[in-house]
């Protein structure tokens, strides 16, 4: 997520495939493949996602005559199976960063620096900036602003343990969703974390009143900002920022009393994926069927029989200082206007509602979700494919891999108590114009349920 904030925020091409979704990656494919190369990054350098893209990448350019080891660029962390397979291969160029950082606080390691420099970025100038801000964070001040920041997440009276990230004129393209993975995964643990939320500028939580939210928006540095109660203002330049969250994330974790660098339920959903792969199962039968979209929940859910329904009961099960988290497991290039459901369910729940692309949150978000405090609900909405890509040297294929892995999180889910739905839409176009109709046309919750 760091190269693709990083070269969006420069304005420089980089494609960045982070899904298993085979339409994503189909297009991925389709593409410029004869002016393509790729980087591979795993920190673990065994992670079933890169290595299938690897394996899909390598074939095409075989097929299409073009030799692989030209193309393919590797960062992993010292003596991973990515590491001597690629040696071994004779690719490109290997990168090795520092296997003391974790994944999350890697922008500015080869991670978040390799794929920018061969895309165009200055990366003597990006860190630069980011040595400077190092300078200012190692100084105990009052202008310490990582301290601050920190503060602010970590040690509130009360508590304000949701915190509403916004851009509102910093013009770092995307830096929300990057903060929102480096906090969630750092401190959703033993019960304990800050919920982030990556909003827009008129987002309903800013003016819910809700006594758990803290509002940090992100401005230029000429900015004249005028601030609710509750809200905070930043600027500064990307690297800058990057540095001062990092830090701000690891002192929030000191104060909540967890360790922000270590993720422990994150190998959870991973090991049910691999389970229902070998097992060649994906999902249960549903529950019913209505119009486009077949509807699965646990026995929570009741008697319905609509969608609406559904999401009305799934919103019920909302306490007064709970989230709703959305997973979507598609294609986030061509189904990105989906995220605007978002600010519906928002607007419909009173509370924090939180949106993720499947199946990269769940090594990021996915953390905070089991590990954090129980108090979420959760709305999955996966879908059939209009084509299916096959992963040489896999008995599976993308398709596959992108139900077992919504499925593999549901079911962790409901066996740490969360409440799930899952909306799989039996026809993709159809579904999501039969979501959005859903969507936009909830009642709101009464105060009583959402604690407003």
């Amino acid at each position: 997520m760091a190269p693709e904030v990083i070269a969006a925020t420069a304005g420089v091409q980089l494609t960045v495939l982070d899904s298993t979704d085979p339409e994503q990656v189909g297009a991925a494919l389709s593409v410029r493949l004869a002016e393509t190369a790729i980087v591979v990054s795993s920190k673990s350098g065994a992670t079933v996602e890169t290595d299938s893209h690897r394996r899909v990448f390598e074939k095409a350019f075989s097929d299409a005559g073009i030799d692989p080891k030209r193309r393919i660029i590797t960062v992993t962390d010292p003596g991973t199976p990515l590491d001597v397979a690629s040696r071994e291969a004779g690719y490109r160029a290997v990168f090795n960063a520092d296997p003391n950082v974790g994944g999350r606080f890697s922008a500015l390691t080869a991670y978040g620096l390799v794929p920018c420099g061969l895309a165009g970025v200055d990366i003597k100038a990006f860190l630069d900036e980011a040595e400077e801000a190092a300078r200012i964070l190692n100084q105990d001040s009052a202008e310490n602003i990582g301290l601050a920041l920190g503060l602010a997440f970590g040690r509130t009276i009360p508590l304000r343990n949701k915190v509403v990230i916004v851009e509102d004129g910093s013009g770092m393209v995307g830096f929300p969703a990057w903060a929102e993975q480096l906090i969630a995964e750092s401190t959703g643990k033993l019960g304990t974390g800050v919920l982030p939320v990556a909003a827009g500028p008129n987002a309903p939580e800013i003016t819910s009143g809700a006594e758990d939210l803290l509002v940090v928006r992100l401005v230029s540095p000429d900015a004249d900002v005028a601030l609710g109660e509750n809200e905070v203002a930043i600027a500064g330049g990307l690297a800058n920022q990057m540095m001062v969250w990092e830090f701000a994330t690891a002192v929030a974790g000191r104060l909540l009393g967890i360790n922000p660098f270590d993720q422990p339920d994150v190998e959870a959903a991973k090991a049910a994926a691999r389970g229902l792969l070998d097992a060649h199962h994906g999902f249960t039968a549903p529950t019913f069927t209505d119009g486009a979209v077949e509807v699965r929940g646990g026995d929570w859910l009741g008697p319905v029989a609509t969608v609406t329904d559904a999401v009305q009961a799934l919103l019920a099960r909302l306490g007064p200082d709970g989230y709703l988290s959305v997973q979507a497991y598609l294609d986030r290039l061509s189904y990105a206007p989906l995220e605007g459901i978002r600010a519906e369910l928002a607007a419909a729940s009173s509370r924090p509602v939180t949106f993720g692309w499947g199946p990269r949150f769940l090594h990021s978000t996915g953390q905070f979700h089991k590990g954090g405090p129980a108090i979420g609900v959760f709305l999955q909405i996966t879908a059939v494919a209009n084509l299916d890509v096959a992963i040489p040297g896999r008995p599976f294929t993308f398709g596959e891999l992108i139900a077992a892995q919504a499925a593999g999180d549901a079911k962790v889910l409901g066996e740490h108590g969360r409440p799930v739905l899952r909306l799989h839409l039996t026809d993709r176009a159809a579904g999501i114009d039969q979501l959005r109709s859903v969507f936009s046309s909830l009642p709101h919750l009464a105060a009583s349920v959402t604690g407003s």
